[in-house]
């Protein structure tokens, strides 16, 4: 089949051209003919075909790996770097770091002896600088045998964000969204009002060419978990809990990452993480042993609430999924269904799962792309298969239809896995095939190996795109409460009235930090005087940025969503401890009594990146909106009136901590697999899942005041 006509420009660093019929081809294994695999004209499976038949073990099996790999500006020692200080060629002993779960190798090793190609970038450098840096990478592979190009993969890089390790890699070079839950907040806010989610699509749209340009081509990105159980560390990287608006959303992205098909100006996305994570037991994360259940207590809740996304991102053609870590618990589950057919429920984690992956993903839901595992599934989260070996367990990911395997350069137990006689060579080259035809569509091994540092800077720089981000900033603040009309603060109800501006933290530095910056840019708004002293203002506006838990490591007891101080907690094994996820609780209701004694107005921001309790904090406030690492500036706008709020709560905050609370058996009072909305059908009498305020608002998924 000839698949395309038209002569790419093609350029090379260490391989020759050669013409044949006129036309111009890479010659990447240096034989001097024109071999299927180098023929653009071919369609990219016949090439991955072809090419995984010249492939030697070696190659296959590093084919099937993605390890992190860092830049050589991240590199301190500038004498372990090549390529005039772009690549890395630093070697990192075993269990030197989070991510050496076994020796790391410099750039040009993992290349040409490990034969590594795919790699994930977490540094956060400039656009024209990351966009070398994979330029000399692509060299590197240019060089070897087969001249098999590699291709680079990131977390999400257009979000306000904390930098967390291995989930908020990096902010601020591209242009810059609220969080994902922002996201959603805004469009669903816009579908509220008439309109639609195309704000997501302009997101994606805008995202995806600022990747494209830079020359990372895949994402593990978005999350189409549906979040049902709200002490769940990962809340705020979802769309919510809302099923159908996730499907929605994941569709959006898709469709303008990937476009109609994967091609030449694509980012490839691994949809993750399968078949959902939202369902935890009591929030503990799967990172850690602790989280390793998913617990499915309600009839039909993994059909219902969190299938319904994946089946959107298969409809919409993902390149790939990333299933979860974490076992389903037959203990602490009823039978689940899906399509008229029970689940046969294997207690291993979803990526060594063959019923999940194999029956459901593929079979059922009509998946055609690979599956990528998620990080240190072989070393470290190997729920269900702990007593395997790490050969072992390869063996039972690939054959349960794992096609790569996250963040290990690990060749040695693969490959024994392979010579052992326990993944056969058709799984081995169906795994390749799979893997090189997206690489293929990319165009990376023709036009689009190589790409322009100056067309980088031009595209991230773009002021229209940072514009269309600052929109959706202010379309995701979400007012919550207005007594008394208090908002908007209009220029008539100011009237030479003094602001006080504080951010809080869990951390007091960073609170010092962020409020410099928040005064910073309410004086650029010019629309409110302020003053620093709050004992002469009459108006405090006071943001919340509680943190709580975190990512690696449980907590000693459940997590804690009150917005609290040295409170006392009881953990797991019935000794006490203090917890605190705001710093400064004395001081803001010092702040707050203090402007009320003067008959002035609070108003309070609280940062949802979890559904936090509200019920210390709202009753100090005269109006109380939430953002999703919404800028500054733009909650500054809504509060003046600059602009009208739109958002409304993509997921519902609880009412207290009884609402929530877990037995001694590890029960909860409300059902871990069933998102906030539809959680009073299962709540015992006399409660109700939703925190309702003084004036009556319940704090329910959609709503949001406007004015």
């Amino acid at each position: 089949m000839q698949f395309n006509h038209k002569q790419p420009e093609l350029e090379v660093r260490s391989k020759k051209i050669i013409e044949v019929d006129g036309l111009k081809f890479k010659d990447l294994n240096n034989d001097g003919k024109l071999n299927p695999y180098e023929d653009w004209r071919l369609s990219p499976k016949e090439r991955a075909e072809n090419l995984v038949s010249l492939m030697n073990l070696d190659e296959k099996v590093g084919m099937m790996l993605i390890n992190t790999r860092q830049m050589g500006l991240s590199q301190e020692d500038k004498s372990k770097t090549s390529h005039d200080g772009v690549l890395d060629e630093g070697i990192v002993e075993k269990g030197e770091s989070i991510f050496a779960i076994t020796k790391i190798y410099g750039s040009t090793h993992t290349i040409e002896k490990l034969n590594l190609r795919h790699f994930i970038l977490r540094d956060n450098w400039s656009s024209a600088q990351m966009a070398e840096w994979v330029n000399a990478m692509n060299e590197v592979c240019e060089g070897t045998r087969l001249g098999i190009p590699c291709l680079i993969t990131s977390n999400s890089r257009n979000e306000n964000t904390e930098f967390v390790f291995g989930m908020n890699d990096a902010a601020g070079i591209f242009s810059t969204w609220p969080g994902t839950l922002g996201l959603a907040a805004a469009a669903k806010g816009d579908i509220k009002n008439g309109g639609d989610a195309s704000l997501i699509s302009e997101f994606a749209k805008i995202a995806r060419d600022e990747w494209d340009a830079t020359g990372i081509r895949k994402g593990y990105m978005y999350m189409a978990d549906t979040v049902t159980d709200p002490r769940w560390q990962r809340t705020y990287g979802t769309f919510g809990e809302d099923p159908e608006f996730i499907a929605e959303a994941i569709g959006r992205i898709i469709d303008e990452f990937q476009g109609e098909s994967i091609g030449k100006h694509s980012i490839a996305m691994t949809t993750k993480h399968f078949p959902g994570g939202g369902a935890r037991e009591n929030g503990f994360d799967p990172h850690y042993k602790e989280g390793k259940w998913n617990l499915y207590p309600t009839p039909g809740s993994l059909e219902t609430y969190h299938l319904p996304p994946f089946r959107a991102a298969v409809e919409h053609g993902t390149s790939s999924i990333m299933p979860y870590y974490s076992i389903p618990s037959i203990k602490k589950s009823v039978v689940q269904e899906f399509e008229g057919e029970d689940i046969p429920f294997e207690e291993v984690g979803f990526t060594f799962n063959h019923y999940f992956i194999n029956h459901i993903l593929r079979e059922k839901l009509g998946f055609k792309g690979y599956v990528n595992s998620d990080s240190g599934i072989t070393s470290k989260m190997s729920w269900g298969v702990e007593e395997l070996s790490e050969a072992e367990r390869f063996a039972k990911a690939i054959n349960a239809g794992t096609d790569i395997v996250a963040d290990t350069n690990d060749v040695e137990n693969l490959k024994s896995a392979i010579n052992n006689g326990w993944i056969s060579e058709k799984r081995i080259d169906e795994a390749n095939v799979r893997l090189l035809t997206e690489m293929f569509a990319l165009g990376l091994f023709d036009d689009r190996t190589y790409v322009s540092p100056e067309n980088a800077t031009s595209v991230v720089s773009n002021p229209a795109n940072w514009d269309a981000a600052y929109e959706a900033h202010k379309k995701s603040v979400t007012v919550l409460k207005n007594q008394n009309q208090t908002l908007p603060l209009t220029a008539e109800k100011l009237d030479s009235k003094k602001a006080y501006v504080e951010v809080f933290h869990k951390e007091p530095e960073r609170a010092t930090s962020y409020t410099e910056d928040a005064r910073k840019e309410c004086k650029e708004l010019g629309h409110f005087t302020l003053t620093d002293n709050y004992e002469e203002a009459d108006v405090a506006i006071l943001f919340l940025n509680p943190k709580s838990g975190a990512y690696f490591s449980a907590t000693p007891g459940l997590l804690e969503l009150e917005i609290c101080e040295n409170k006392t907690e009881t953990a797991l094994d019935g000794t006490t401890y203090q917890e605190t996820t705001l710093s400064g609780m004395d001081h803001l209701k010092e702040v707050a009594d203090s402007i009320h004694s003067r008959g002035g107005n609070v108003i309070i921001s609280v940062n949802i990146i979890m559904p936090w309790i509200l019920g210390n904090i709202e009753p100090l406030a005269d109006a109380l909106i939430t953002g999703y690492d919404t800028f500054y500036k733009a909650q500054f706008e809504v509060m003046a009136g600059n602009f009208s709020p739109v958002g409304v709560l993509p997921l519902t905050l609880p009412a207290s901590e009884a609402v929530i609370a877990v037995d001694e058996n590890g029960d909860c009072v409300s059902r871990n697999d069933v998102p906030g909305y539809d959680k009073d059908k299962y709540m015992p009498e006399g409660l109700s899942y939703a925190y309702k305020d003084s004036d009556d608002n319940i704090y329910k998924l959609g709503h949001g005041l406007t004015y």
